[in-house]
Formats: structure tokens, sequence, C-alpha cells
């Protein structure tokens, strides 16, 4: 039997094979502790029924781990250089798709409709390059996927700032982004040791279970990302005084203190106390005022 890809001894003996050398632009770091990858796979909740979409599959160590445990998976790797490397680490695997892509530019709905079965329970299962994390995350969620969730190894301040609640210093936009699409919690620190190379940043897995419906209902969805993004444009500033200087004018300032007042808002306070459902409320309150 094949030893799994995810140990120091293999993953070197591929990366000589292949003459490999990282690339920084990329991100890239592998790992190499197949505890660590069990651990992100049972974190997904997946079984042989289910569908699983890898991002960055680098020579194949987490793919393996979820080969052997679903029915199908998607590995888009954007690396040209590691596609023959995979077809190698992962021949004794009939159940792989690997596509050559970045996927900020791959079309990912089209990727499902091919390679997975209609309703079948999916989920994203990936080690995230760091560079890109919260473009890859946010494309992922606003796309309206059909998957139930996503699981990341990303780094663990971003998943700090993602799982962040209201009030707390890690608490933003990026925290209200990703929770109106999936509740968000952080399952897992992973020291930087079982990678390679090593990462100067610790490492964290973030789960986001998809909801149903969003977090808020609100009259204009793309105007309630706006409000929340310019409550937050200068964090010492109070929610007045950013939506002034970021959303409206200064003409505009009675109709702000209006919508704040509607919401049950204090104008004085800052944009990191304010909860989900307080931004969908002032949201909608200010579109009523300055949009229709």
């Amino acid at each position: 039997m094949m030893k799994d890809i995810a140990t120091p001894i293999r993953t070197k003996e591929i990366l000589k094979k292949y003459g490999f050398s990282f690339k920084k632009s990329l991100g890239q770091n592998f790992l190499i502790d197949t505890n660590v990858l069990r651990n992100i796979v049972d974190a997904a909740g997946v079984d042989e029924t289910s569908g699983t979409i890898e991002i960055g599959p680098g020579i194949g160590a987490l793919t393996e781990q979820l080969a052997k445990r679903v029915d199908q998976v998607v590995a888009f790797e954007i690396d040209q250089r590691l596609l023959p490397v995979l077809e190698d680490t992962l021949s004794p695997y009939d159940n792989v798709s690997v596509i050559h892509s970045d996927v900020l530019k791959a079309d990912i709905k089209e990727a499902i409709s091919t390679h997975f079965k209609k309703g079948q329970d999916l989920m994203v299962v990936a080690n995230l390059p760091y560079y890109v994390t919260t473009p890859i995350l946010m494309k992922l969620l606003e796309l309206k996927l059909p998957i139930r969730g996503i699981v990341v190894m990303i780094q663990a301040e971003v998943a700090d700032r993602i799982a962040a609640k209201p009030g707390t210093k890690d608490y933003g936009s990026l925290s209200i982004a990703a929770q109106y699409y999936a509740k968000a919690e952080k399952v897992l620190m992973v020291p930087a040791s079982v990678f390679i190379p090593q990462p100067r940043v610790d490492s964290a897995v973030l789960r986001l279970t998809i909801r149903e419906t969003p977090a808020v209902d609100v009259i204009d969805e793309a105007y309630f990302f706006k409000v929340f993004h310019a409550s937050f444009a200068n964090r010492r500033k109070t929610i007045l005084n950013n939506l002034i200087h970021n959303l409206a004018s200064k003409d505009q300032k009675a109709e702000i203190e209006q919508s704040l007042a509607e919401a049950n808002i204090d104008p004085k306070r800052r944009g990191e106390t304010l909860s989900i459902d307080e931004f969908g409320l002032l949201s909608d309150a200010l579109y009523k005022k300055l949009q229709l």
C-alpha cells in the first residue's frame, strides 16, 4: 500500500522527483501531517455520498484524504507545474478531477453541474493560499453555490475576523460579509510546524455553514454591503461620522440622523458595536431616505 502523501519523507521525495520549487507568489505551503488533514475532512462532515470541491490541491495531500472518504473530488489548481505531480500522486484514485484554473476566474457553477450529481451533498474543503483567502471565500459565498458549507485552512487572524462577534476587536466588515451568508466557527488551530515551507503565521481551520436564507432580510443587498463597509471605514469615528463621510454627504446629515433614530441606534456608537440585525435595520432606513 502506498504511503500517505502528507508525511515529511514522502512529500520531500515527491518534490525531489519533480524538481519542484515553491513559488512565493502563489502562497504555496504544503501540509505534512495526516492527522491534521483527517481532522479537516472530519470537520466537513462528509461521507461516501458527498462531493467536495478543493482549491489549490498542491501535491494532493488533502485531495487524497478526501478521495478516500467521498464520492467525487474536483480540485482547482492554478500552477501548471503541479498537474503532472497530481496525475502521479492521485493515480490510485479514480474519483478525482483536477481542473487547471485560477478559481477566481473559473466557472464554478459549470464545474459543479459537470462533475457532481444534481442535489448531491457538496462541501468546499481546502487549504487556501493566504494571500487570496478573502476574495476566494467571498466569491464562493456571493455565487450562492449549491453547497452545504466551506471548511478551509486559513491564516488564524483572518479566521478570527470572519468568526468575530460584535463589540470585539476582530469584528468588522469581513465578519458581517461572511456571516450574512453563513454561520462561522473556528474549529482547529494548526501550528506552522506541519507545513513545508513553514508559514510565518499561525493557521486555523474555519467552518462556514451556509444559511438557507441570509442572516437579515434587507431591501437591497448591495446597499446593505455599502452601509456596513462605510461604517467601518474609520474605526475611531462614530457611526454617524463614518456614514456622512463614506456613504452620503454633510448635506444629508439630517436624513442619516433620522435613519439612525428609526433603527434605534445611537449616532455616537461605533460600527463594531452594531450587530448584523442592527445593520439590516439601518440599511433599510437609509435606503428609504437616500436611495428611493
